[in-house]
């Protein structure tokens, strides 16, 4: 059986719907899965052995190009003479589910959520089969339903609290000396993100080695500043997300706002602390090692308000309480 996911972005949401590979393959290993993904966040899938083949696009070239309308058709086209008998909008958003219909030969079947279960309901117009269950319902437990329901499986909440880590990588470029912490202080929206110096006042009570992770250039100058004002941090080194999955594998403990390398740690079983602001915290799994700390605003699940900066708010102190108790399990 040949199987395609469609789930092209972003790091986050791509994470949360790999847990359901190992669910899959338990049926059958002779099931080839190919994951088709925007080629920025390739990395995060690869050396992943449950899955055959990734299949990178470059929808996000069509904003700056309308001529790329053809380069990546084509493409897809191209993908789809490995006539897939199973194709899986993950994605629900016009563009996944324009991609899983070019993928569609005559005997596959295309399957995706109902029009209820998503923001772009006429998105599921394209598929042959459609899965109900709330937008704001978890996201993982999304994911891995989408996932698993083609194949008449329903992993349990134990089931994928049982996980095995799922990221893989090859040995990195650079290497830090254990033991270490993580810092991700960077996100998609500003009004994500905890301030710097809120961060210090974290790593100075902790006194352990921070290494401190960035994506760009106003990253870099807020992680330069945390290494100025203090002793216990190190900015990380610039690398691929092969880099980034090896320094965060090897964390004691991460800390970071909600976005992509944060999530890397739930992946990889390793304790985490992710800090909400402006978005959901039905976005992540609650586990002994992996916890969440919200800021009091509410959350419309529908319409994310970027101009809400209560994260802010929260203590530091909130924070060490658990960073103290997480650091004792590793």
């Amino acid at each position: 059986m040949k199987v395609a996911i469609v789930k092209l972005s972003a790091m986050g949401d791509i994470i949360h719907a790999m847990v359901a590979l190992e669910f899959i393959k338990k049926i059958s290993s002779n099931i080839q899965i190919d994951w088709i993904v925007e080629k920025s966040f390739q990395g995060v899938l690869e050396n992943n052995p449950d899955i055959t083949n990734i299949l990178p696009l470059e929808l996000k070239k069509i904003k700056k190009s309308k001529k790329e309308i053809f380069t990546q058709y084509k493409l897809v086209k191209k993908y789809a003479t490995n006539n897939y008998d199973i194709i899986i909008d993950a994605q629900g958003l016009l563009k996944s589910a324009f991609v899983a219909k070019l993928l569609r030969t005559q005997h596959s079947v295309v399957y995706g959520f109902d029009k209820k279960s998503i923001r772009e309901g006429i998105a599921s117009y394209f598929y042959d089969k459609t899965l109900t269950i709330p937008y704001n319902a978890n996201t993982i437990d999304r994911n891995v339903r989408v996932l698993t329901f083609p194949f008449h499986i329903m992993p349990s909440h134990e089931d994928i609290l049982g996980k095995k880590p799922f990221l893989y990588y090859k040995k990195p470029y650079h290497t830090y000396k254990k033991p270490y912490n993580v810092f991700v202080i960077g996100s998609t929206w500003e009004s994500r993100n905890y301030p710097k110096e809120k961060f210090l006042i974290i790593a100075e009570t902790l006194k352990f080695q921070t290494i401190v992770v960035w994506g760009n250039n106003d990253e870099y100058k807020k992680a330069l500043w945390l290494q100025e004002h203090s002793s216990y941090i190190t900015i990380a080194k610039k690398g691929n997300l092969n880099d980034l999955k090896a320094l965060i594998s090897n964390a004691k403990l991460l800390i970071g706002n909600d976005t992509g390398p944060t999530h890397m740690a739930w992946g990889l079983n390793v304790p985490s602390i992710t800090i909400f602001g402006p978005t959901p915290t039905n976005r992540v799994y609650i586990t002994p090692i992996n916890k969440v700390i919200k800021s009091t605003s509410h959350v419309n699940h529908y319409k994310l308000n970027k101009n809400d900066f209560s994260i802010q708010e929260i203590q530091p102190e909130e924070i060490i309480i658990i960073a103290k108790e997480l650091l004792s399990y590793r």
